[in-house]
């Protein structure tokens, strides 16, 4: 049959508003969980992984966990025609003054890169933490299994891996395996900074630190609920931005906030059964993650944790006292749910690392009119662009119109007043970008 204009029109309408794709599904059901408890298994027999410890022997210490890690990355590579660069990157770290370094040491954290076919600059990453700490995290000889904290969030990383590597996307992906999480963010640290010596086009930072505990210390048991950590605006702003902010909001709309409400959309797309709950704020309180050292350099960067802690099996000797027992050990881990946020992350790589890019520029109009009117620059890869609004007191974009492959439009009967806005790029294959909030105004 002779495909007519009008065919061929509907034929891409219907790839464009497609609210699914099934490869997202093929990657949903690949995730491991007998894997995962593997891998945090094998984690948990090093003993201890502090940044510190010991660093020769092949059976204990960091220095054997990273070894591991980096070889089974390799592993994952020879697997898929090499497609990871697998290396270290490194940086020295000395006592001076700082309790909780114990001596000089190199803070190591393991890379491996699945490049992308079109845009092979632009990297979403997903971390995990390869040390683990007991109740004092400069004591680096003492057992500290950190099964949960954070063997399930490196296991995690390098399931994605398996799973992700066996398919091409547009973007490049980072698995990225940080150390020195618990003496002051090290690894995250230098690991940012490296990337911006190579001036690398970050897409977002999925830092997972502790995925794997359904019951907390207030007895709720919950399998299905999961927090994503975002900072409101980047720290990096300028003085006029913030002036702006005053006029025309934006006070909950920063690149980070922008990354987790691209989560809680992709899986409640996806996962309909799983329960994120977004956080406004950049970490829990008083307390910090590896997403932060990337945050502070101006990358959208996000934690994706489990719902409810307990606090008697983080950063504890292995012990029992009044009948309560302490420590990180491997009982208290649960895989399916470990599987089930490993699942999301992968989801949302899949899904950015499938997507076009973003417009830079994003700028809206219609004060004091009964219409909204945007303007943006197109990018590479999009074929069309979708206009996004919601309540100024919701949480999620809650509405959306396709608008086709165009650099503006006008939302009649829409009043600018109430409502805040974004724009995000789509892709042939009807994959999104991250909605941008206007930053700019005519």
């Amino acid at each position: 049959m002779k495909k007519t204009p009008f065919l061929i029109s509907f034929l891409f309408s219907a790839i464009i508003f497609a609210q699914t794709n099934q490869k997202i599904y093929n990657i949903i059901n690949t995730i491991s969980s007998q894997r995962i408890e593997k891998d945090i298994n094998t984690l948990v027999r090093f003993g201890t992984r502090n940044t510190f410890s010991d660093t020769i022997s092949n059976t204990r210490g960091i220095g054997a966990a990273r070894r591991w890690i980096k070889g089974e990355f390799e592993v994952i590579s020879s697997n898929c025609d090499n497609c990871l660069k697998v290396f270290y990157q490194k940086d020295f770290v000395t006592k001076n003054g700082n309790d909780r370094v114990p001596h000089d040491a190199w803070v190591v954290n393991v890379v491996a890169i699945q490049k992308g076919t079109t845009y092979p600059d632009r990297y979403i990453i997903m971390s995990g933490d390869i040390d683990s700490r007991n109740s004092d995290s400069s004591d680096f000889t003492k057992d500290a299994p950190g099964a949960n904290d954070n063997a399930s969030g490196m296991a995690g990383t390098m399931e994605a891996a398996r799973v992700l590597s066996k398919y091409t996307f547009e973007n490049s992906i980072i698995y990225l395996g940080l150390s020195g999480e618990e003496q002051g963010l090290f690894g995250g640290a230098g690991f940012a900074k490296y990337a911006k010596e190579q001036n690398w086009d970050i897409i977002g930072v999925l830092n997972n630190d502790m995925i794997g505990n359904i019951k907390g210390l207030d007895g709720i048991i919950d399998n299905r609920t999961f927090r994503i950590f975002s900072e409101p605006v980047p720290p990096t702003e300028t003085a006029r931005e913030r002036q702006l902010r005053r006029f025309y909001g934006g006070e909950v709309d920063g690149i980070s906030r922008q990354l987790a409400r691209y989560i809680y959309k992709t899986t409640k797309t996806y996962m309909p059964e799983m329960n994120p709950m977004m956080v406004y704020r950049l970490d829990r309180f008083g307390r910090g993650g590896h997403h932060r050292p990337f945050n502070d350099l101006g990358y959208a960067g996000i934690r994706i944790m489990e719902a409810h802690e307990n606090y008697n099996q983080q950063h504890q000797d292995i012990r029992e006292e009044n009948g309560i027992k302490y420590g990180d050990v491997i009982e208290h881990v649960n895989f399916d749910y470990a599987k089930k946020l490993t699942t999301v992350n992968a989801i949302n790589l899949a899904s950015l690392a499938s997507a076009p890019p973003p417009p830079k520029s994003v700028s809206i109009g219609g004060a004091v009119e009964p219409s909204v009117k945007f303007k943006w620059n197109k990018v590479n890869g999009a074929v069309g662009y979708k206009i996004y609004w919601r309540d100024t007191t919701s949480p999620t974009w809650d509405y959306s119109r396709y608008v086709g492959d165009v650099s503006e439009f006008t939302l009649d009967g829409i009043v600018i007043d109430n409502y805040f806005f974004g724009i995000a790029s789509v892709g042939e294959n009807g994959f999104e970008s991250v909605v941008v909030f206007p930053n700019t105004v005519f």
